[in-house]
């Protein structure tokens, strides 16, 4: 029988994991591990499967094959004694507006059999001053860290991030991600699923892609599909009408501007400004870029994705159904 720590740190395990609805495979034999403490970015276009793997791990659907273990506890038939030592920050959470925020933390603590005191997770969340205030005058940045109070309630060992920040101004999106750092500052596991690559950039040490029902690639944000070795790009807008070296191969990108892709990056940096020192040319656009991690996600998953997610992945009443699941009554 899989242990998820086995003296290896491991708060999550999955092995061969495989789900499919009728003729559709959903998850077609995934492999991947979560180390305890780690913040883990899940990323896949809608109907790669990300929400089917998550919600397994959740213990909220069954798996057709392989071997899962969250905090050591086999999610399909310990669910029961797993959901105290989880937290769920779902999209959307459908909190009672006229409650205080003291209030709201509170009702779900007492679901829980050791949880956190109030104010120490309303002190973690930014949300200290905030106890006798109600829900519905929060602002966006200020319920998502409620949110994340809620899920905090029984003092959890792993967290589950489902799209922590959809909607978010920037501001706020920062907000959101200063409280997941101090998550893992405690030593929290996070499972994070996202759309937005600065977040999963900004707060994962790594990220898996999934697409069409399987691990494509895992690694740390900043190697992830050899970002780290991929050759850098010259980009710039020549002024009109200039004619530039003929030994510089120049790709056209739309608005004026051109792209080089050198394999030797300083001596054709050397060549272009001296071309325009020669000309008397100011390059104020000039830029070195390597690719950024949503050109490898779009890389590695060959779509920017599909609006349609997988048939039965998705209940009309998941939020509902998944929010009284983390209650252990």
């Amino acid at each position: 029988m899989m242990s998820a720590m086995d003296g290896r740190g491991l708060a999550v395990e999955v092995n061969g994991l495989t789900k499919s609805y009728g003729q559709l495979t959903a998850v077609a034999g995934i492999d991947f591990q979560i180390r305890s403490g780690e913040i883990f970015a899940l990323l896949g276009p809608n109907g790669a499967g990300k929400t089917t793997t998550i919600e397994i791990l959740e213990g909220y659907r069954s798996r057709d094959g392989g071997a899962v273990s969250v905090l050591g506890f086999d999610p399909g038939t310990h669910s029961d004694r797993l959901r105290s030592r989880i937290g769920i920050v779902l999209q959307s959470t459908g909190v009672d507006r006229y409650l205080t925020v003291a209030e709201t933390v509170s009702m779900y603590s007492a679901y829980y059999p050791h949880p956190r005191p109030l104010q120490e997770i309303l002190e973690l969340v930014g949300l200290e001053t905030k106890g006798d205030s109600r829900v519905l005058k929060l602002s966006g940045g200020q319920q998502r860290r409620l949110d994340m109070a809620i899920a905090l309630a029984g003092d959890p060992d792993l967290l589950f991030l489902d799209e922590p920040t959809t909607g978010f101004d920037p501001s706020a999106r920062r907000e959101a991600w200063e409280v997941v750092k101090n998550l893992a500052g405690l030593g929290k596991t996070v499972l994070l699923t996202t759309h937005y690559m600065d977040e999963a950039q900004y707060l994962a040490d790594r990220v898996g892609v999934i697409a069409a029902g399987r691990i494509v690639e895992i690694g740390p944000p900043a190697t992830l599909g050899g970002r780290d070795r991929a050759g850098a790009v010259i980009r710039f807008h020549p002024p009109p009408g200039s004619v530039l070296p003929d030994e510089l191969e120049v790709r056209q990108l739309g608005d004026g501007q051109v792209e080089l892709a050198p394999q030797a990056l300083t001596a054709t940096l050397n060549r272009l400004t001296a071309w325009a020192l020669d000309q008397g040319i100011e390059l104020e656009t000039l830029s070195i870029v390597r690719p950024t991690l949503e050109d490898v996600y779009l890389e590695l998953t060959g779509t920017p994705g599909s609006p349609d997610a997988i048939p039965g992945s998705e209940e009309p009443d998941k939020t509902a159904r998944r929010r009284r699941g983390m209650a252990v009554r």
